[in-house]
């Protein structure tokens, strides 16, 4: 019988030349390139250069070495077949069992903040995906190999079977045609970005697997949790957890909620967030004051919450959270003594994450049922608005403080959204209502006597004048709304009834 061959080019060579060795070791004869052949000669293992079975050297600076019939042949042959063997016999190609190759580093690559076009180019692996789908498509007959985890499967198999199993050669193949698949998707977002294409025919993104959750939203809901390669690093997603029982699908979601809304802010802030809305908001001259702002905006609500900022916790900060049921915190880092203080809850989750990104905020992509919605991040911000006062009577500088406050807010809050502010905190939230009044109602009565002399932002335009009259009632002086609906006039005219000073940003924050 014809020596069994295996070929071998990796980039990654972690692990490669023990599972060359083991190869030698059950009977293979080794084929290899460039890199990976020296360095399994330098473990003095045998091996033959792919140019020795082709008869052809790399050309175009390795460019083209394993795109050659006397590979692909030996690769994509059915074993079993007689007139296979018989062109395989015709033209002196030798059959391929085992295939174990990774492909040219283009993620690390494009990483690289100083990366140039060209070598981006180069590290564009073409006879790499080339044999490994040859290989895959072949499974019957091929083992291919694309990850180092799975060198010991095989070797196992090998040596107490003869051969790979079936079912291992199926999955191996299906791995096989992910990874090129997700290598493809990569070089094409970044090829996408180079040609400024903003909305291209075929959108192909791929993740990678993070972790495996319990379960979803609920408890009968299967759930993943998958992070984009080349992320931002400004994201949940990439967060380092430091204390605490493992993160829940529930938990991700609230915890990217409450770190879109701190993001908002450049001076110290705290956000609690619960069920995806923010319950309390606050700002300060440090992290403590403005956590205590924000618990003082909704304490009944925080239980069980999410706290975000965007300050180190202190252990000052870190006595006060410990008094509270929560589920995750959320900061840049820790100071010693607040991580001991913490770390005493055995389930609470402590997470970091690095606030140090400027770059192009991502698209955000939203499922539906057997489609995909994509569009811009809302970062637009009032310094972004053309803003116009409406009313007779403009808002003071308290009033513009807490106008800012709430116009960064309700962008966060489900609409229908009505946010009632003082000058650094949040004090009524209403979301999610199916009209605004309602959404104005909740916060007006959260808010309570607080609400004399507060503001009040609005995501959308008022489509009668019904919210500003209750919350003049309510006794709010300022409000912040977009502005645009056919009956304006009759909102601008209650507020100028009642003397409040009302602002148009011409922009709405839907978020539903």
């Amino acid at each position: 019988m014809t020596q069994k061959r295996a070929l071998i080019s990796v980039s990654d060579k972690n692990g490669i030349t023990e599972f060359a060795k083991e190869l030698v070791s059950l009977g293979y004869e080794l084929i290899s390139t460039g890199g990976t052949k020296k360095a399994l000669q330098e473990q003095g293992i045998p091996v033959l250069g792919v140019s020795e079975v082709t008869g052809f050297p790399e050309i175009l600076e390795g460019r083209v070495k394993t795109l050659n019939p006397l590979i692909h042949g030996g690769l994509l042959a059915k074993q079993d077949d007689a007139s296979h063997q018989q062109q395989l016999d015709e033209h002196g190609i030798q059959a391929i069992q085992l295939v174990c190759v990774n492909l040219y580093p283009f993620q690390q690559t494009i990483a690289k903040p100083d990366v140039t076009v060209a070598d981006a180019i180069e590290n564009i692996d073409i006879g790499g995906p080339t044999m490994l789908r040859a290989s895959a498509k072949n499974h019957q007959y091929v083992t291919v190999v694309v990850d180092p985890a799975d060198y010991q499967t095989v070797i196992d198999e090998l040596k107490a079977e003869g051969a790979t199993k079936f079912e291992t050669r199926r999955k191996l193949a299906a791995k096989v045609f992910r990874h090129t698949a997700a290598y493809d998707s990569l070089i094409a977002e970044y090829m996408t970005q180079l040609a400024e294409e903003e909305n291209p025919e075929q959108l192909t993104v791929t993740y990678e697997l993070k972790q495996t959750l319990r379960y979803g939203e609920n408890p009968h809901q299967q759930a993943a949790f998958y992070k984009k390669p080349l992320g931002s690093t400004f994201s949940i997603a990439n967060a380092v957890q430091l204390h605490g029982k493992e993160l829940s699908y529930n938990n991700i979601n609230d915890a990217d909620a409450a770190l879109q809304i701190v993001k908002e802010f450049s001076e110290p802030a705290a956000v609690a967030v619960k069920h995806m809305n923010p319950c309390g908001v606050g700002t300060g001259n440090t992290g403590f004051e403005a956590f205590t702002k924000a618990f003082a905006a909704d304490p009944v609500s925080i239980f069980g919450g999410i706290i975000a900022f965007n300050r180190e916790v202190d252990a000052e900060t870190a006595g006060k959270l410990h008094e509270i049921f929560l589920e995750i915190i959320i900061a840049p880092s820790y100071s010693e003594e607040a991580l001991a203080i913490l770390t005493g809850k055995k389930n609470l989750r402590l997470l970091t994450i690095p606030f140090n990104e400027a770059k192009k905020p991502e698209q955000k992509m939203t499922t539906i049922e057997g489609g995909l919605l994509v569009q811009d991040q809302d970062r637009y911000t009032l310094e972004d608005a053309t803003v116009t006062i409406a009313t007779k009577r403009q808002p003071t500088t308290g009033e513009w403080e807490a106008l800012k406050l709430g116009w960064k807010v309700v962008k966060h809050v489900k609409s229908n959204a009505i946010v009632v502010t003082a000058e650094d905190m949040t004090i009524g939230i209403g979301a999610g209502q199916m009209n605004r009044v309602g959404a104005a109602e909740i916060a007006l009565k959260q808010a309570g006597s607080k609400a004399e002399g507060a503001a009040l932002a609005s995501d959308a335009f008022f489509p009668m004048d019904d919210t500003v009259e209750a919350a003049a009632k309510a006794g709010i002086t300022a409000i912040i709304q977009p502005g645009g609906s056919i009956r304006d006039v009759d909102s601008i005219k209650k507020a100028d009834e009642y003397g409040i000073a009302m602002v148009f940003t011409g922009v709405r924050h839907f978020k539903h």
